[in-house]
């Protein structure tokens, strides 16, 4: 795969985290304005910290499963693009959704 492939997603990709962030930091800037009572403030910051951990927490769990299931791949030498291949990279996609549910579960 050429490189130049990359330049126009990564492009997109920053594009889009430069919005997110630019208004999440209004919609905070907004909470803070509109004179809301503080618990409501401490209430919104808490769950956004708790759903920003569970995200890492599945983002980690997903790659780590992924990387058991190249791992597989590897160490059977399957290189070719076949069915049982793509089959095993869902598998451990979802064994890993399923981990993370079942971690964040057992969090709370």
């Amino acid at each position: 795969m050429e490189i130049e492939v990359f330049i126009p997603i990564t492009l997109f990709i920053c594009i889009y985290l430069a919005i997110k962030a630019v208004v999440d930091a209004r919609a905070r800037k907004h909470m803070l304005q509109s004179n809301g009572s503080e618990d409501m403030l401490r209430t919104l910051i808490e769950g956004e910290e708790t759903r920003r951990r569970q995200a890492s927490l599945r983002w980690g769990v997903i790659l780590v499963a992924l990387a058991i299931g190249f791992g597989l791949l590897e160490g059977f030498d399957w290189t070719d693009a076949s069915p049982g291949l793509f089959a095993i990279l869902l598998a451990a996609t979802g064994v890993g959704n399923l981990a993370a549910y079942y971690l964040a579960r057992r969090a709370k």
